[in-house]
């Protein structure tokens, strides 16, 4: 067996070493850049204003969902963790009520529930007359597709109560 001659053996072990410091180089720098890029862990829906698109429902109004702030431990500044506190805002503001209300994120969906006292529109769409409903709004935290069941005790033109669902989606603003 031949022996390899000290100052090659010091020359390997520089570009040896060398090579595993741009290894490593390269590898923070990956694994900096994996962890800045990488989505939400938790499905949660970014802070923001959202139109919502809700197209087959009878009604001339448009809403603004401000969901700018996470949902609060009642008397405290504490954060409740996947939840986050909506504010709706009807265009125009006419026969439609502006409502707040916190929707929490369980399996990868958000609920949100409103009591409208204007939800359901009898007759001529502006100036007919309304029923109350209960609105029960679900969506993913991911796609922001969701449905809306609108519950009521009492239909149109003394028609039975019942419900009707409604798909919608959120767009952010």
């Amino acid at each position: 067996m031949t022996r390899m001659p000290i100052s090659q053996r010091t020359q390997l072990g520089s570009k040896v070493e060398e090579a595993g410091l741009k290894s490593l180089a390269m590898t923070t720098a990956l694994m900096a850049a994996a962890v800045t890029l990488a989505p939400p862990a938790a499905a949660d829906m970014n802070l923001g204003n959202y139109e919502l698109n809700m197209p087959d429902r009878r009604d001339f109004h448009t809403w603004v969902w401000s969901a700018v702030t996470p949902c609060k431990v009642p008397n405290t500044n504490t954060d409740i963790p996947h939840c986050i506190h909506i504010l709706t805002l009807p265009r125009p503001i006419a026969k439609a009520v502006q409502s707040d209300a916190d929707a929490a994120l369980v399996n990868g969906q958000y609920t949100f529930t409103v009591d409208d006292p204007f939800g359901l529109r009898c007759g001529d769409i502006y100036y007919g007359p309304t029923i109350p409903t209960h609105d029960v709004y679900t969506w993913d935290a991911t796609t922001l597709a969701g449905s809306m069941v609108s519950t009521f005790d009492a239909g149109c033109d003394g028609a039975p109560g019942g419900s009707f669902t409604y798909p919608f989606s959120l767009s952010r603003m």
